[in-house]
């Protein structure tokens, strides 16, 4: 049957609806739908006055005598909407690894020509507080808005982050890049066992027999390993327990600070790491700093020397930056997992190849036993937390 507009619908409170309507769409129609004498007439004649192109593409629904009820255009009818692609991402991940790579040589080149591990590390805090200045000044990046409660709840924070920086670098001083990254692997083992007294965290049997290749790769490594030192392999592992308490103080103390980005996060624990670390170089080391700089003046020259620790202080800066980044471009905890397993690979292999260490394949077996077993570990800490969430999605469902 032909619908048929009544002549209510023409009346003159429903023609201001209607211009009304087409007002909120921004379409103007260049005459008016039907001037208030000739439409009665086309009604009666049984013709439905000719709509605008923007509603007609709109079904029209008749619910009754003198009634119209004009609908939205159809989704279906429009274009999908192509997904854009996110260059970011991978030039982000690129540079990740390039700065990172950059920064470990840098970094141990500096060592074995002015081996102060704590005058580069208290420097390397430095280079990363002024990089966040000059970022903060030319808003290149927001500024934080923290107050004097923030920074209480920051300190503890900050001083297992200085624990754990200080640390790596001594330990990169006293042994090959390669084999204390692979020490360094094991800080799975410290962040499982550390979790139960410290946050209440019991983990299920499939966390805990990931953490076995790590354990197995790292003993195979310092088997035949050339470089091998107790004192390096002491100070990467209390790089990992500083790094571990950090990561647990934060959940406990800044979970309040969500706001704060993880860049301007770590450039203010760059800043408060300083309140510990500088007094600390200086009564440690403060002694030998003359002494091993004409050494270095000598060896390479000071112009050389100052530009290492220049790059060195950038470097470190950009890498750590540029991990926040890539976290930024909303991947999955897998991804980025994956993404930092092979990063250390990328370093290990590097360095080998750069300072030309010697290997042997009981090393290189060992070495990528402990990498995949940190990646296994990323997978079933993934698990163990998509199947609290489901559990607590279905008890908040019963209740």
């Amino acid at each position: 049957m032909q619908a048929v507009l009544s002549p209510s619908f023409v009346a003159s409170g429903s023609f201001r609806k209607k211009q009304f309507l087409l007002n909120c769409l921004n379409a103007q129609p260049s005459r008016p739908l039907a001037s208030a004498a000739s439409t009665p007439t086309a009604c009666r004649q049984g013709v439905v006055p000719r709509l605008p192109q923007l509603l007609t593409a709109s079904p029209v629904q008749h619910l009754g005598r003198g009634s119209c009820v004009v609908t939205s255009a159809s989704a279906a009818n429009l274009p999908a909407e192509q997904p854009k692609l996110n260059w970011k991402l991978p030039v982000y991940i690129f540079l990740w690894y390039a700065f990172n790579i950059i920064f470990n040589i840098i970094n141990k080149s500096t060592l074995n020509t002015f081996p102060c591990p704590w005058f580069i590390g208290t420097w390397q805090l430095i280079a990363s507080g002024l990089f966040m200045v000059v970022l903060w000044l030319t808003r290149l990046h927001p500024t934080p808005s923290v107050d004097a409660k923030f920074f209480a709840a920051l300190l503890p924070v900050a001083l297992f982050h200085t624990v754990g920086h200080i640390a790596a670098v001594v330990s990169f001083s006293q042994m090959a890049v390669s084999f204390a990254h692979i020490v360094k692997s094991a800080e799975p083992v410290f962040s499982v066992a550390l979790s139960g007294p410290l946050l209440g965290v019991s983990y299920p049997w499939y966390v805990w027999a990931s953490l076995l290749p790590i354990v197995a790769g790292c003993s195979l490594s310092a088997m035949k390993e050339v470089s091998f030192a107790w004192n390096g392999f002491n100070n990467a592992m209390i790089s990992n327990l500083g790094m571990v308490l950090r990561n647990i103080y934060s959940k406990k103390s800044l979970n309040d600070y969500k706001h704060i980005d993880g860049i301007n996060l770590f450039g203010l624990i760059s800043f408060a790491s300083l309140l510990y670390c500088l007094p600390a170089a200086l009564v440690l080391e403060s002694g030998t700093w003359q002494a091993a700089w004409q050494a270095a003046a000598t060896k390479a020259g000071q112009k050389a020397t100052l530009q290492l620790l220049l790059w060195g202080g950038v470097f470190y800066h950009l890498y750590n930056q540029l991990s926040y980044m890539v976290l930024d471009q909303g991947i999955s905890p897998v991804t980025f997992s994956v993404g930092n397993t092979m990063k250390r690979v990328a370093v290990v292999v590097s360095s080998v190849m750069f300072f030309r260490n010697p290997v042997s394949p009981l090393n290189w077996a060992g070495s990528f036993i402990a990498i995949a077993g940190t990646y296994l570990y990323s997978l079933a800490t993934d698990r163990f937390t998509a199947e609290k969430k489901k559990a607590a999605a279905a008890e908040k469902k019963q209740q």
